[in-house]
């Protein structure tokens, strides 16, 4: 499995972040006309426990924390808006990420799950959104044009359907993208009511968009799951020097 783009050592990607605001980036080819407005919801809340407590967000793949590439594929694919949810270790990831161009929401209650933090994310979006993805920070090979299929694959989708999750092998994949009016269905839930709830809800409005692309299926929950990354692609995840445990 290899990811597309410039490289995971090469800083290109983020000296062209620093140079532009999210959103700002559109294919000279893009029909205007069929553009949607996008915001993001990047989800890095949790306490990492199967990681010895430790951020998985801030792992770093040729020496740039997941946080930080997630944020480089959503400003690369055109995403007009990012809302990042910080919990657990806010203080030391906010710092991570403080130089882009997003809303940063902490969650004060993060082990509520992961649904409270994705409520809180959706709530801080704007109103004027015609689209929303809602991406993990743990998935350490997802890249700008993942982002694009993705997002091309919304524009595509049947009728009638308003939720775009990519199916890998028959299994589910993220990120995931839906209409606004979605958005607003799940915040006029009750507080259990996230994505997955809402699909649950509403099967015939989800499309699974077919993909080959192991990308979407690829995060990182275990130690076990960085080492079988790094037999599987060869990409080696690291913690930076003050997250290593020694024995």
């Amino acid at each position: 499995m290899v990811a597309v783009g410039c490289g995971y050592g090469d800083c290109h990607q983020i000296l062209l972040l620093r140079r532009l605001s999210m959103g700002c980036i559109l294919k000279l080819d893009e029909d205007l006309d069929n553009r949607v407005t996008i915001g993001a919801v990047l989800l890095a809340a949790g306490s990492g426990s199967r990681m010895g407590h430790r951020p998985k967000s801030l792992l770093e793949l040729g020496g740039v924390p997941l946080i930080r590439r997630q944020l480089i594929a959503l400003s690369g694919a055109g995403v007009d808006e990012v809302v990042v949810v910080l919990g657990h270790y806010a203080d030391r990831i906010e710092e991570a990420v403080k130089e882009f161009p997003v809303t940063l929401v902490r969650n004060p209650n993060p082990d509520a799950g992961q649904v409270s933090s994705l409520r809180l994310g959706l709530q801080a979006l704007s109103s004027k959104l015609d689209a929303v993805l809602v991406a993990l920070a743990d998935q350490p090979l997802i890249n700008s044009q993942d982002i694009n299929d993705l997002i091309g694959a919304y524009k595509k989708r049947p009728q009638d359907t308003h939720v775009v999750q990519p199916s890998v092998d028959g299994q589910p994949g993220n990120p995931v993208i839906f209409s606004n009016e979605v958005r607003e269905q799940i915040l006029l839930g009750e507080a259990n009511v996230g994505c997955r709830q809402w699909q649950s809800a509403n099967a015939s409005q989800v499309h699974p968009w077919v993909s080959t692309n192991s990308r979407y299926r690829t995060d990182v929950d275990t130690l076990e799951d960085i080492a079988a990354l790094a037999a599987r692609t060869g990409h080696q995840l690291k913690w930076p020097a003050d997250l290593m445990i020694t024995a």
